[in-house]
C-alpha cells in the first residue's frame, strides 16, 4: 500500500502532501522517539506520531529499546493489550481490579480493541509501520536489548538498523523534538 494511498484510506490529509524522501539530516526539522512498550496500545503512538511527523516533512529516528523491540517484529500477532494497571482504558461493563487478573481477561480486551478499531477504521500497526517504512522514518533496534534478550535479528522487518544508544543521542540532539513513549 502506498504512502499515499494509506492517508487517503485513514482520510489523513495534509496540503500539499508528499513522501519525502532523503536522510533525516538534510536541514528538516527532527523528531526522535523512544518506543519502550510492546504491547497493542502502546504500539500506536510511536507510528501515529512518526508517520504524522514525517508527512508534514520532519526527519524522523524512532529508538526501539527493551520491550519497544517487540513492535519491530515480523509478526505482531502476539501483541495484546493489558486490562490491568490501566485505569483509562474504557470497557464497556465497569470492572473492579481484581477481576482483570482472572485468565482470560487480558484476551478479552485485546479482542475487543482489535474490534473496535476495526470498526473505526483505524489503520492497523502492520499498516502504520509500514507507512513509517515508505515515509522513510529511520527506525533502529538497541544493539544492547537485542543482545540482552537474545532476539535474532531475523525476525526483524527489513529496513531497520541495529545500534547503540550513542548513535541515537547524536540524532536526538539535533531534534526539535523528543520523545520517550
Amino acid at each position: 500500500m502506498s504512502l499515499s494511498s494509506l492517508f487517503r484510506r485513514l482520510n489523513f490529509t495534509v496540503p500539499g502532501f508528499q513522501a519525502l524522501p532523503g536522510a533525516p539530516d538534510n536541514g528538516r526539522e527532527k523528531l526522535a522517539i523512544v518506543a519502550t512498550k510492546g504491547t497493542l496500545d502502546w504500539g500506536y503512538p510511536p507510528v501515529i506520531l512518526a508517520s504524522t511527523a514525517a508527512a508534514l516533512g520532519y526527519g524522523v529516528e524512532i529508538f526501539f529499546t527493551f520491550y519497544g523491540l517487540q513492535l519491530l517484529k515480523k509478526d505482531l500477532s502476539h501483541l495484546r493489550v493489558s486490562p490491568l494497571g490501566n485505569p483509562a482504558m474504557p470497557m464497556p461493563v465497569p470492572m473492579p481490579t481484581l477481576m482483570m487478573v482472572l485468565p482470560g481477561m487480558e484476551g478479552m480486551a485485546t479482542s475487543m480493541m482489535k474490534s473496535k478499531m476495526k470498526a473505526k477504521g483505524v489503520a492497523s500497526l502492520e499498516e502504520l509501520r509500514e507507512l513509517c517504512v515508505e515515509a522513510e522514518v529511520h527506525m533502529v533496534a538497541g544493539q544492547m536489548t537485542v543482545d540482552l534478550f537474545e532476539f535474532d535479528s531475523a525476525d526483524f522487518i527489513d529496513g531497520i538498523e541495529l545500534g547503540g544508544a550513542a548513535a541515537f543521542f547524536e540524532f536526538a540532539g539535533e531534534s526539535d523534538i523528543t520523545l520517550f513513549i
